[in-house]
């Protein structure tokens, strides 16, 4: 606890510095070869500092998905703030999507790495728990001002309708990944209707 306490409070440049160096690191090396010696050495800050912050290499691990996932969630904000219809929105999830896993497929690495440690950790399944949930509660609250607005008419409550997006979402990317040369196209036409389905009555 102590030490995820210390992670949380690791703010600033050397922070960033430290999160873009294990990133790159694992772009280059993999996630097994990314020790904190590369890390520490390309971000330019002591072995120690790494240890003392995160400890270890799987809560940097969190905090590199973590910031990523802001990220991500919040450029769809202006996109999905100014969609007028079901369409409009199930396009923006979908090219989001479809982004990353054409320029950026080493988030999912991070993430299915985190859940296989979050298997023999409870504190970092806890971690990985709790950055689905802000992820998924941002969505939410975007969706549900779509529905206030009258742009979607979901057939089941958000919580559980974005939770089955993101489900969807991490399922294609996994097959995605394992068949590089099969065309998934049919695959993403299937998920954008069956999403358009709970979405509008």
């Amino acid at each position: 606890m102590e030490a995820a306490t210390k992670q949380r409070e690791l703010t600033g440049e050397k922070a960033q510095r430290i999160v873009d160096a294990m990133r790159s690191s694992v772009a280059a090396r993999g996630i097994a070869g990314s020790t904190f010696e590369h890390v520490s050495s390309e971000a330019g800050v002591s072995r120690g500092l790494l240890h003392y912050y995160f400890g270890t290499k799987e809560r940097l691990l969190v905090e590199v998905v973590r910031r990523d996932s802001e990220i991500r969630v919040a450029r769809l904000d202006e996109p999905l703030g100014a969609a007028e219809s079901v369409d409009d929105i199930l396009n923006v999830l979908v090219a989001s999507l479809q982004d990353m896993l054409e320029n950026d497929p080493g988030y999912f690495d991070l993430l299915f790495e985190l859940f296989i440690a979050g298997r023999h950790n409870p504190e970092i399944q806890r971690e990985v728990g709790e950055l689905f949930a802000r992820s998924r509660a941002h969505v939410v609250e975007i969706l549900r001002a779509k529905a206030n607005e009258g742009v979607i008419s979901p057939r089941f409550d958000l919580e559980s309708l974005v939770s089955y997006l993101f489900s969807i979402a991490d399922g294609i990317a996994m097959q995605v990944l394992s068949e590089p040369d099969k065309d998934f196209e049919s695959v993403f036409e299937a998920g954008t209707a069956a999403a358009r389905h709970l979405l509008s009555e």
